[in-house]
């Protein structure tokens, strides 16, 4: 029989840590690598080994999967492994599953490939909750053979996996997804304020508009209970660490020249819940600062002259 896989996980957050499990209960022998105790303490209660440093999980590893907080993070991690012999680094791939700056990402590609190391950019799609249930999507990009060679691993975790071609094509992907993401959260508090407002029970709210039909979302069947219920904590991805996405997919849309209106409308919110103090809170926790926000600030309707759309109405079914 072939011996296990030996894999490492360095980053053993709400995300890497979801991970590292689900490849331990795949039967990989893993080691992980954190420099938060806790996380490695719950690792090693998991089962997991713990390594002292990033060079000594990787030493062993024939994949290592990265799951960093920030471009310095990866940077260190990059540095650890080049470090390593010769013998030990070479063939190993290393899979970087975090939403970070694609230029740097990119960089750090190329200086790999000339220490003999395999870079992929493999960013996941999903909240810390989804990864613990595997219902994440994992945004693959890279050489094509090292791609299919990882696919099993990543499908141990991922409730989905898509090749989307060269280095770099998963963040992208990644960044107009969570552009989404930001819209469709907003759009969820937004909905179920007016809902409390007009009687609308925040249980019922969830129930009809979670259970399908042309307004659901899965932000909204995923967050909108947490604003319903006022839970905030803990967090699937917190407001302040949200922040660096948001950068990130501002930056981007302007590299591309592409105009993002409603993107841009939720900047200020999400702005507004870290400076009120809500930064150590779910995402969700925009719901209160829509609540808390006065009715001048919405539209003027009465600057906005209503068409009669009732036979455009009956002809889409909307």
């Amino acid at each position: 029989m072939t011996p296990p896989e030996r894999v490492a996980v360095i980053g053993l957050g709400i995300m890497g840590g979801a991970f590292a499990r689900h490849l331990q209960q795949a039967g990989y022998l893993l080691t992980g690598y954190d420099p938060d105790p806790l996380r490695c303490r719950e690792l090693r209660e998991s089962g997991g080994t713990v390594a002292e440093d990033c060079s000594s999980a990787a030493r062993a590893a024939e994949v290592v999967f990265c799951s960093l907080p920030n471009d310095r993070a990866l940077a260190a991690t990059v540095a650890s492994l080049t470090r390593l012999p010769p013998a030990e680094r070479r063939s190993m791939i290393v899979v970087e599953l975090s939403t970070l700056d694609p230029e740097t990402k990119q960089r750090h590609m190329q200086y790999l490939a000339e220490h003999d190391i395999t870079l992929l950019d493999c960013p996941v799609s999903g909240t810390g909750a989804q990864a613990a249930e595997r219902d994440v999507i994992v945004y693959a990009s890279g050489p094509d053979a090292a791609v299919k060679r990882v696919m099993p691993l990543l499908k141990t975790f991922s409730s989905g996996c898509f090749h989307l071609g060269a280095f770099g094509n998963g963040m992208r992907m990644k960044l107009i997804a969570n552009l989404l993401v930001a819209v469709h959260n907003v759009a969820t508090a937004e909905a179920l304020a007016l809902a409390q407002r007009a009687g609308i029970d925040g249980t019922t709210f969830c129930e009809v508009l979670g259970a399908g039909g042309a307004a659901t979302s899965r932000i909204l069947q995923l967050r909108a209970p947490l604003m319903a219920a006022g839970t905030y904590v803990p967090a699937t991805m917190r407001l302040d660490l949200w922040q660096k996405d948001m950068s990130l997919i501002d930056a981007f849309a302007r590299r591309m020249g592409v105009a993002t209106p409603l993107f841009s409308a939720t900047v200020p919110l999400y702005a507004r819940a870290v400076e009120t103090g809500l930064g150590a809170e779910d995402t969700a926790a925009i719901y209160k600062v829509l609540q808390g926000m006065d009715l001048p600030l919405c539209m003027d309707t009465a600057a906005a002259p209503v068409r009669d759309t009732e036979a455009g109405d009956r002809e889409h079914g909307t």
